[in-house]
């Protein structure tokens, strides 16, 4: 009775973890393919990628703000080195950030922006990416709360 009361609470404890996992999508960038978790809450921005040791190389996390502004990002509690691309409504990449780890700097948009991307650290640059790229799959975003 202990172990299937133990195994039960396991599968609780892990049905809860997947159910708080960020909704994954697939963006582009050119022909670059981009598997990003969608952070639209402001539970889930605030949480980010902290805390997180590696991230895959095609990986990234795409936070979804409620409003065009000039929205800001730092690295407090993050253990690896991000880029963070600002893209606008119409998915142009406003401007891109190289990010250090657990640093409170802030990195923000250099105009109004819709969307912020956030890749390991060099990604943008290594693929050619600069100001003015589009961010293409971003019609399909979920809506910020």
């Amino acid at each position: 009775m202990k172990r299937i009361f133990c195994a039960g609470l396991m599968l609780v404890a892990s049905f809860s973890a997947i159910a708080q996992s960020p909704p994954m999508m697939e963006l582009h960038a050119g022909f670059h393919r981009i598997e990003a978790e969608v952070v639209n809450t402001p539970q889930s921005r605030a949480q980010g990628l902290m805390h997180r040791r590696e991230m895959a190389p095609q990986h990234g996390m795409l936070f979804v703000f409620t409003e065009n502004n000039q929205h800001c990002m730092w690295m407090k509690n993050t253990l690896i080195p991000l880029a963070v691309a600002f893209i606008d409504e119409a998915g142009h990449i406003l401007n891109i950030e190289e990010m250090k780890p657990q640093s409170e700097a802030n990195h923000c948009a250099a105009r109004p922006a819709r969307y912020a991307l956030e890749m390991n650290a060099g990604w943008f640059s290594q693929r050619g990416l600069k100001r003015g790229d589009v961010i293409g799959g971003l019609e399909r975003v979920p809506k910020s709360h």
